[in-house]
């Protein structure tokens, strides 16, 4: 197989071929967070931010994200992405609270999804922020990193 690049021959940037690469089912994770006010965990917790149930819509955000990513991302493969989940975990952290996102996405086809997966939780994590930006802007987002990809020529990975 030819080297992956996204450089053509006069140097200027193309999508890899990946025509010669055989389909296998893969799978990435990707993991953000969010750090909030107490006040913003008990307004999300309790149904009380003013634009609607936080979680809920950064999750529809988060799954749109996923299967918008090569309309986002310049040199990213339109792929069908057979799944999707994201989850939510809360963390208390001294005087703040910090919502960590998690997302799988799931494929088979000649390239890998880790691009869908931080897009997605990229996503969600802005759509948090979007919604409790009128209770307090200090909120911070990331960091931002792929936990794990399966499948493909280049074999598994997981963060250590």
């Amino acid at each position: 197989m030819a080297e992956f690049t996204h450089f053509n021959t006069q140097g200027h940037a193309k999508m890899v071929d990946i025509t010669s690469k055989g389909d296998t089912t893969r799978t990435a994770l990707a993991r953000t967070s969010v750090e909030v006010s107490n006040e913003i965990y008990q307004k999300i917790v309790s149904s009380q931010i003013q634009k609607g149930d936080v979680l809920a819509v950064a999750q529809v955000a988060g799954i749109m994200a996923a299967k918008k990513t090569s309309e986002i991302i310049p040199m990213c493969h339109p792929i069908p992405i057979k799944g999707v989940d994201i989850t939510f975990n809360w963390k208390q952290k001294e005087s703040m609270y910090e919502l960590e996102i998690d997302c799988i996405v799931k494929t088979k086809g000649s390239t890998g999804v880790e691009m869908e997966a931080l897009t997605a939780v990229s996503a969600c994590a802005l759509t948090v922020y979007d919604m409790c930006k009128a209770v307090d802007k200090g909120m911070v987002i990331g960091p931002t990193y792929l936990v794990e990809k399966t499948g493909g020529k280049s074999g598994d990975y997981h963060r250590e």
